[in-house]
């Protein structure tokens, strides 16, 4: 039941899939090319952990409204549940706090003002939500002498297979499908190798953590986290259909009314089944809805309620019913709805208007109407749904917001509805401005600008994620006679030319840096204005 209600997902697979190649790479040659790989994979990895715990909330959150409405029945299952969760949470902390170990027998840097993250930097946050720079992601020898000759390994081995004997006791012994599944996922098995190479065996330690760099074994204890928390997604899963794995048993009967929504739109109708719980096609019940008798078929009555205007309206009823010793028992009720003018309401995420070349995040609110009624469509672009709200990708600029429109359509009672269209301006990403040492300009000491690599470009009170690297730039200083000196760089580094230049240059003198150039996250080359600097 387990295994096929809780497949590998398409994701899953593929990082697996990625794993299991880079690792035959390095085989061959620890490459940069290779680490960076390895550094998408673990970026993704952490991505799908949260992805899936949070798949996992959702399931511990219906155990927990399951064991309000019948503690009795859901008792047994809660509480494994409950010890599943937190066994789960022990095991995902405890790689984690490997994870530290692993990064800081290596060698950190903290990250603070004076040693802040830059793009071609490769962080670790701690356990204890601390940000730290791994100082050598390629490094063989520490995870090598921590993780085999410290049998750090042989300990999480161990860890791996409690958990797995764990979550495997959880289990039904019919559901043999479930249970190769969770052993699959979390294998400790060594190696199956040819009988040529039994003097030079190699384990499960061994395998993983010999002779592997650093960024790898993080990577793969990422992985062991994802299966750890795809093995408690479907033992939850399991666990919660086990609740009502046998036939419902009624005990007693009552009142129900079913509405097509509790709330409605002004003009629309409101529209409620009334009925009782237990039907008895031998006879129908008397039902009185506002202290009128209405019409009963098929055990049930049709309440429908005003909509001409807004606010909120109660309304209630009684049900009759003949018990088969002939006493009459009434049952009643009380209901209310909601009625709600068709408004709704658009924003940019971050700024009042869209930028070309970025994903824009776009939130849309319903008001009364569910969000899943929603569909919103756009001209001079795209939009795409991410969780619950959007994401805008204008396709021209469009300043003056002529041609860039947002327009929300709802599904009520059936049909789709044009709710509301605004106009939206679309700008270009503004330019950055060049930066040495976190300065545009100005005074600034020799030494310092003596330890600087090069220049940046940055943009300045902008809220998107957007970056752009400086692709040329040009020093000019002065030289005895009244001349000046050109050096060039085709990048965002100085060179060595420019760099001796900077030693030379006198106090007091005046070092400009021009013809810069930036490209954007978008492909697009900018021309920077030029910034200048006076010796102190």
């Amino acid at each position: 039941m387990g295994a096929k209600n809780c497949p590998e997902t398409p994701r899953q697979k593929m990082i697996n899939m990625m794993y299991i190649v880079l690792t035959a790479m390095l085989a061959l040659n620890v490459a940069a090319e290779v680490l960076e790989a390895f550094r998408v994979v673990d970026s993704s990895l952490l991505q799908t952990l949260k992805a899936v715990d949070m798949q996992n909330a959702q399931i511990y959150s219906s155990f927990e409204q399951a064991y309000i409405d019948n503690p009795t029945k859901v008792g047994e299952w809660k509480k494994k549940a409950d010890e599943l969760k937190t066994r789960s949470a022990a095991m995902i902390k405890y790689v984690s706090i490997l994870k530290d170990e692993l990064v800081k027998y290596s060698g950190y840097k903290v990250v603070n003002k004076e040693n802040p993250v830059t793009s071609e930097d490769y962080y670790h946050v701690t356990v204890d939500g601390d940000t730290i720079e791994i100082e050598k992601e390629d490094d063989l020898n520490s995870p090598s002498e921590l993780m085999v000759t410290q049998k750090r390994a042989n300990d999480l081995k161990a860890e791996i297979e409690s958990y797995r004997d764990f979550v495997i006791s959880l289990i039904n012994e019919d559901d043999k499908d479930l249970i190769a599944t969770i052993s699959r996922e979390l294998n400790t098995s060594d190696p199956i190798q040819s009988a040529s190479k039994k003097s030079n065996r190699k384990t499960w330690e061994s395998e993983h953590f010999e002779d592997r760099p650093l960024i790898a074994v993080l990577t793969l204890l990422s992985k062991i986290q994802i299966d750890v928390k795809n093995a408690e997604a479907n033992i939850a899963k399991y666990l919660y259909s086990e609740i009502d794995a046998g036939s419902f048993k009624f005990n007693r009967l009552g009142a129900q009314v079913i509405a097509n929504s509790n709330i409605v739109l002004m003009g629309d109708t409101y529209q409620a089944d009334v009925f009782l719980a237990a039907e008895d096609t031998t006879q129908q019940p008397q039902i009185f809805i506002n202290n009128k008798e209405v019409e009963v078929k098929d055990g049930k009555a049709t309440y429908r309620g005003s909509t001409e205007r807004a606010g909120v309206f109660k309304w209630s009823g009684l049900i009759k019913y003949k018990t088969p010793g002939g006493i009459i028992k009434s049952y009643p009720f009380e209901q209310e709805y909601q009625v709600a003018k068709p408004t709704v309401t658009m924003s940019a995420s971050k700024m009042n208007v869209f930028y070309k070349g970025l994903k824009n995040p776009f939130e849309v609110g319903g008001g009364a109407i569910p969000n899943e009624n929603l569909d919103i469509t756009m001209t001079n672009g795209k939009i795409t749904k991410v969780g619950d709200n959007y994401v805008i990708e204008p396709t021209e600029l469009d300043p003056n917001q002529t041609k860039t429109k947002v327009s929300v359509y709802a599904t009520i009672g059936g049909q789709r509805r044009l709710i509301n269209t605004t106009s939206w301006r679309v700008k270009k990403v503004p330019d950055p401005v060049a930066q040495i040492g976190g300065q545009s300009g100005g005074n600034i000491r020799k030494e310092v600008l003596g330890i600087q690599d090069g220049v940046l470009a940055v943009l300045v009170d902008f809220d998107f994620d957007f970056k752009y690297t400086i692709t040329q730039f040009t020093i000019e200083t002065s030289a005895e006679g009244g001349f000046t000196n050109r050096y060039p760089s085709r990048s965002n580094r100085f060179t060595d030319e420019q760099k001796a230049a900077l030693k030379r240059v006198n106090v007091n003198s005046i070092v400009y840096i021009g013809d810069i150039k930036a490209r954007g996250d978008d492909g697009i080359v900018r021309d920077l204005d030029p910034i200048s600097f006076k010796i102190k």
